[in-house]
């Protein structure tokens, strides 16, 4: 059985092809990391996996389940969550309650529940809460769950994006640039939590434009460029050639 499977795919924007004939495939429990220089078409395939955009041609399947014609949230119930570059937090919330929203099958959410089983609803928001105060305890901000988010730093802040991932409980997880912007010290929290996330069972592909945290979490290293897969290989093979560096750097990795 195949993982995450992603087919010739084609997208087009007017006259501007996004992807071309674009295939490849995530293997279980790995961490992939996609890398190509800007406009490679790397978020547009993120897009594609994950419902917020149909493609021309090709399709995407997970665990041999076709996923091409879902919605998103069709795709977060069968496993796959993913974060966005911009983060698209609730600032204006609570970091707990960041977390809160994210959780599925909440009791509490039923009219029915509501009215006829008040005290099971009751301990079932008991239960919700405790459950995301321990994703907030496992990316490391339990002391932050009561600030609001607009107070976090940009580096609490990229890893309540994760923490809200986490409470979706996909298996499959794609980050979008989850190191960008970040100082050394949040750098290495991000590329730990990455790593322990990885030994807790979750699959990632992310996409990453800082070598040095592709060189320290991936397994597998794809290099996308003008919208078509032209390599595949371990962060050092993808690094040490040449002729990718010229794409991706003018010449330096």
């Amino acid at each position: 059985m195949s993982y995450l499977q992603i087919n010739a795919v084609d997208v087009s924007f007017g006259g501007l092809r996004a992807l071309t004939d674009c295939g490849f495939a995530i293997k279980e429990g790995e961490i992939t990391c996609m890398v190509g220089p800007n406009g490679a078409g790397k978020t547009t395939i993120f897009n594609v996996i994950t419902g917020f955009l149909k493609p021309d041609r090709g399709s995407v399947s997970f665990k041999d389940r076709a996923l091409t014609g879902m919605t998103p949230q069709q795709i977060v119930a069968v496993g796959i969550a993913r974060s966005f570059q911009n983060l698209r937090l609730f600032v204006d919330l609570t970091a707990l309650d960041n977390v809160l929203v994210g959780i599925r099958h909440q009791f509490g959410e039923s009219v029915f529940g509501g009215l006829f089983r008040p005290i099971h609803t009751a301990s079932s928001q008991v239960a919700v809460r405790a459950r995301a105060m321990e994703i907030l305890d496992h990316v490391g901000l339990a002391d932050k769950a009561e600030i609001f988010v607009r107070n976090l730093s940009h580096g609490e802040q990229k890893l309540l994006t994760v923490a809200r991932l986490l409470a979706t409980e996909a298996e499959l997880l794609l980050l979008d640039e989850p190191a960008s912007g970040l100082s050394a010290r949040a750098l290495e929290g991000v590329m730990d939590l990455l790593r322990r996330l990885q030994k807790d069972g979750k699959t990632l592909l992310v996409v990453e434009h800082n070598t040095r945290v592709v060189q320290k979490i991936a397994d597998t290293v794809l290099f996308l460029h003008q919208g078509h897969l032209i390599a595949q290989g371990t962060a050092s093979q993808i690094t040490s050639d040449p002729d990718l560096a010229e794409i991706y750097f003018g010449g330096v990795i």
